[in-house]
């Protein structure tokens, strides 16, 4: 990753801006969620994000099922993103997903070497170029949190994928009351519309830069509601 040296003028000429900049990201945060499939409690969640040093921040997601056919399973995930604020998008510089369960577990990893994606995808190797403001599967709902906090109506941002940056696109539908665990709020729901996923959020940007609810098909009929949510 390029790091952009400014003079000694240019930097306190930027101060002010910097400033804002620091107190309009979240530093850390920790949420937790339960997840459920087809209705049935299926498990936990938890996010965490962090200071990593060198400018770095670390963001990670682990999800363990305790109910169900996920627990008798041993299903687990851990997703490990770790990112620098470009503006407020959260640019990727690496990402580790691994699943673990009675079968075959899996493995995957994203890794920005420059101005290349090194993928390794359960041992199948993939580059492909980067693209600035990229995220990845595991921070791009933070992405969208900080985008609707500043009044965005709709968002695009460049993923990266197994294989390629794949380029995806979200609006808000509609405004509605949500009801989850952390409590009851008038919440913003926010559709997937470069494809059709069935994908649907609810954000309460003012409060929380992370959903309050998610809901998906792809994938398993999955949802998640958000149980608690705290800063340092």
């Amino acid at each position: 990753m390029k790091t952009i040296l400014r003079t000694g003028l240019a930097l306190a000429l930027a101060l002010p801006a910097a400033a804002s900049f620091a107190a309009s990201v979240p530093a850390s945060f920790t949420a937790t969620y339960r997840v459920l499939q087809g209705g049935q409690l299926q498990g936990d969640a938890t996010l965490t994000l962090k200071p990593a040093g060198n400018g770095q921040y670390e963001y990670t997601d682990k999800v363990t099922g305790t109910s169900g056919l996920a627990a008798a399973l041993g299903a687990s995930t851990l997703e490990v993103s770790r990112f620098i604020w470009a503006g407020q998008v959260p640019q990727a510089v690496s990402y580790k997903y691994a699943f673990a369960s009675a079968f075959k577990p899996k493995n995957r990893e994203l890794v920005v070497q420059g101005d290349t994606v090194q993928m390794d995808d359960n041992g199948k190797h993939h580059s492909y170029p980067m693209q600035p403001g990229m995220v990845e599967r595991n921070t791009l709902p933070l992405a969208l949190g900080l985008a609707l906090r500043n009044g965005a109506k709709s968002a695009s941002f460049p993923v990266g994928g197994r294989q390629s940056v794949e380029m995806q696109t979200f609006k808000v539908a509609d405004s509605e009351k949500v009801s989850v665990p952390a409590g009851s709020f008038n919440a913003v729901r926010v559709e997937r519309t470069d494809q059709n996923r069935d994908f649907n959020a609810w954000y309460v940007p003012a409060k929380y830069p992370v959903p309050v609810r998610i809901a998906q098909k792809d994938g398993g009929d999955l949802t998640l509601e958000l149980v608690s949510y705290s800063q340092p």
